[in-house]
């Protein structure tokens, strides 16, 4: 009984890493968005890149990939997170979680 024990909670626990490693790139993915709505276009993709990055965990932070494009005023953000497989910072599960967010690029006022 004690080995099925066992590997329930590492499974269990290794759902919960998925689940955090989604809930990393959706909010990596809105942050980025964010910086790169307020940024001028020249220094979009630079500040799009680290906001995304700024509040990940060092574990996650390491095989992380964030992009933002532009197009017909509207500024999206994509990010790619790995997996860890049981602890964070060791080795990767071959498992990638993507982020995705969206915002309608800010307008400068000429006054």
């Amino acid at each position: 009984m004690t080995p099925t024990i066992i590997v329930t909670l590492v499974v269990l626990w290794q759902l919960v890493l998925v689940g955090y490693t989604y809930t990393l790139a959706g909010n990596a993915a809105d942050e980025a968005v964010r910086a790169a709505t307020a940024a001028g276009p020249g220094a979009r993709q630079g500040a799009c890149q680290d906001a995304g990055r700024d509040k990940l965990p060092g574990a996650w932070e390491g095989g992380a990939g964030v992009d933002c494009s532009t197009a017909n005023g509207y500024v999206t953000a994509d990010v790619r997170l790995e997996v860890p497989l049981l602890f964070p910072g060791t080795v990767g599960f071959p498992f990638t979680v993507h982020g995705h967010a969206g915002a309608v690029e800010e307008e400068e006022d000429d006054d």
